[in-house]
């Protein structure tokens, strides 16, 4: 998954392994918009999909411009809020078969570590 674009983004927010794995799991998510439309036609839940499983890192990454740990928190819960969204929308792709059982547990796992991540991070972050 290294190329030029990682690169940059690695460049522009350092190797904090969180913003790492929000942006590894925004393309994660772009890929299977792309998949979801191309592949099975599917335009409604995949638009949804796409938009909180890319908000994530995005709330991710102003987390680490925040001006005062109230701000770092109020990011890094909208980050929190937007992986629970996204949860519920491979939970609702796989179970209409949009997903079959190895995509869906393949991406499931990344997304719930995600969210492991940022409750750790946040919670590191309240002291």
């Amino acid at each position: 998954m290294e190329n030029e674009y990682s690169f940059a983004y690695s460049y522009h927010f350092g190797k904090n392994p969180i913003v790492s794995k929000s942006f590894a799991f925004a393309l994660r998510i772009v890929k299977l918009y792309k998949y979801l439309c191309d592949e099975k036609k599917e335009y409604v839940m995949s638009k949804q999909i796409l938009r909180s499983g890319t908000s994530i890192g995005a709330n991710v990454a102003e987390a680490e411009c925040a001006v005062s740990r109230k701000d770092f928190r109020s990011k890094m819960y909208i980050a929190f809020k937007e992986n629970v969204e996204t949860m519920y929308w491979l939970d609702l792709l796989a179970a209409s078969e949009y997903l079959t059982e190895e995509q869906y547990h393949s991406i499931q796992l990344d997304c719930m570590g995600l969210k492991k991540d940022i409750v750790f991070d946040n919670k590191i972050n309240e002291r």
